[in-house]
């Protein structure tokens, strides 16, 4: 008989990836998706189809506001960095860091799985090509599963709560090769910090970097779609 799990699904590469991997697993999935504040809704919109395409048990897109506080690039009037090597890449907390937003998307995942009455919640984290993100590291999963057991009317009956995070220690293209082998359609998917309006990535970006680079050590060309680059003169 299969499990329900909560799975968190932002509309990119990595979530995707993990939705699938808990259906590989006979997760039967109720996916969330967070509307916070972001610069850009066309995440939303991918993970709605993603959902469907899934057919996931149910998708809720939970609204908050994490635009209120700012401090980010991605829900504030920061300029998103572009063009940056891997070497810069990997150095420091970019930008690009949303405050505490992994820890608040697991408290509402957690609060979820309380009513759902089931013990696992996936995200798609990744400590690999994320580095410079502090809610991204095995130890940050390790210490919220261990907070659930203490904060929960579940936990303190007994309940185990797990936090499954599949790819935390695989690279871009390790993840990308998991996926094509389920079938997942990545042209469904949407990751960059800073599309145009009609949704095209821009290429330049640290995740569309980190990205193009997986599907180019894959050996295929990235279906999502892309602004035209300039080559340089």
């Amino acid at each position: 008989m299969s499990r329900a799990a909560v799975v968190l699904l932002s509309g990119g590469l990595d979530s995707t990836t993990t939705l699938a991997l808990a259906a590989e697993a006979g997760y039967r999935a109720h996916a969330l998706t967070f509307r916070y504040g972001q610069r850009h809704e066309l995440e939303v919109e991918a993970a709605r189809q993603i959902a469907a395409a899934f057919k996931v048990q149910q998708h809720v897109v939970a609204d908050i506001d994490l635009a209120m506080f700012g401090g980010s690039a991605l829900t504030d009037d920061i300029e998103v960095p572009k063009g940056r090597g891997e070497t810069e890449m990997s150095v420091g907390v970019p930008i690009t860091y949303v405050p505490a937003r992994n820890t608040i998307f697991l408290s509402f995942a957690l609060a979820w799985a309380e009513v759902l009455n089931v013990s696992d919640i996936f995200i798609g984290i990744n400590a690999v090509d994320y580095s410079g993100y502090p809610d991204c590291r095995p130890e940050f999963i390790g210490a919220f599963e261990h907070l659930a057991s203490l904060a929960t009317k579940a936990g303190v009956e007994g309940q185990h709560l797990r936090v499954h995070a599949p790819l935390i220690d695989l690279t871009k293209d390790e993840i990308i090769r998991r996926g094509l082998n389920l079938g997942v359609d990545y042209g469904l998917t949407r990751s960059c910090y800073d599309p145009n309006e009609s949704g095209a990535a821009c290429g330049d970006c640290d995740s569309c970097q980190l990205r193009l680079a997986g599907f180019a050590t894959v050996g295929i060309e990235d279906p999502a779609p892309y602004q035209k680059i300039s080559e340089p003169a």
